[in-house]
């Protein structure tokens, strides 16, 4: 993995003046545009379009400093269809207006990444490699970009409780088709995150379908069978899943010799006895992996 990313990053280097294409990237590569995007993420912590957007920014303000290039011929170049449009992203990320920047102002430096693995001693994972029947899982389902989702996904659940689940967590009978759909199927004891195919992946809080409607504005999934990577988790959420999440790409992935990511997909598992600010709280990260072909020299 660590290698597939140095050559994203050289990818993505020799194409700055260029249109990058996520899907075309990952194809390159050969890994899905979400576990592409989820790793490159934790392992530099900038999304892939932060990235190329920093990249950008810098190389056109050595540009203006060092060349008497035209502020609009630098936009294009970079990308950029309006110099207002470049204006603004350029000041935002320099602190300094492009015309300042010719005249000398300081602006702001942003080099190539360069990943390297460090291994160091600390807590073993804890995981388990279990085969699983197909899955099919109900619930709600929206959209997240790669920047913000750890801050983003909170809110999301606050916001489907606080629309559905009043009355249930009052004691009280359901009565709406979502209500009914979130008792039979008891969702909230997973959520499922998969791509998007766009610079975004999907995420949906769920439960297993047990059958019957699905209510409007739900979604219905099934998951193919294969083996499956269950990270236990021990501690209050959402902090202790995050912390697990960011752990497996940055240390059990890019270290395996023995499994890879088969689909572009994951699980989380919640325990929906206990409260979620305990500080023995239960919950767990499923990957869906398969045994690593042996390559012939």
């Amino acid at each position: 993995m660590i290698q597939d990313l140095e050559k994203v990053i050289e990818y993505i280097e020799n194409n700055l003046t260029k249109d990058i294409d996520i899907k075309k990237l990952s194809k390159y590569v050969g890994i899905s545009e979400y576990y592409l995007q989820r790793s490159f993420q934790i392992l530099t912590g900038y999304s892939i379009g932060e990235y190329i957007r920093n990249r950008r920014l810098f190389l056109a303000a050595c540009e203006l400093r060092q060349n008497n290039n035209k502020i609009i011929d630098v936009a294009y170049k970079y990308g950029y269809e309006t110099p207002e449009s470049f204006t603004k992203s350029f000041s935002k990320f320099h602190g300094i207006t492009p015309s300042k920047v010719k005249k000398g102002g300081r602006y702001t430096p942003f080099n190539r990444i360069r990943i390297k693995l460090t291994i160091e001693q600390g807590e073993e994972m804890n995981v388990k490699i279990t085969p699983m029947f197909p899955i099919k899982l109900i619930g709600f389902e929206s959209e997240f970009n790669f920047e913000n989702s750890y801050q983003e996904i909170p809110k999301f659940w606050d916001e489907i409780c606080s629309k559905h689940c009043t009355r249930i967590y009052a004691g009280k009978e359901p009565e709406t088709p979502e209500e009914h759909a979130i008792v039979d199927n008891c969702i909230g004891e997973y959520a499922l995150c998969m791509d998007s195919g766009n610079k975004s992946f999907k995420y949906m809080v769920a439960g297993r379908y047990t059958g019957g409607e699905v209510p409007k504005g739900m979604k219905m999934i099934e998951l193919e069978r294969g083996d499956w990577a269950i990270f236990d988790c021990y501690g209050p959420n959402p902090k202790t899943l995050q912390e697990t999440n960011t752990r497996i790409f940055n240390e059990w992935i890019p270290n395996n010799n023995e499994y890879e990511v088969r689909a572009n997909y994951n699980i989380e598992w919640y325990d929906c006895t206990t409260d979620m600010d305990d500080k023995n709280y239960h919950s767990a990260i499923w990957i869906p992996i398969k045994k690593k072909e042996n390559k012939k020299c």
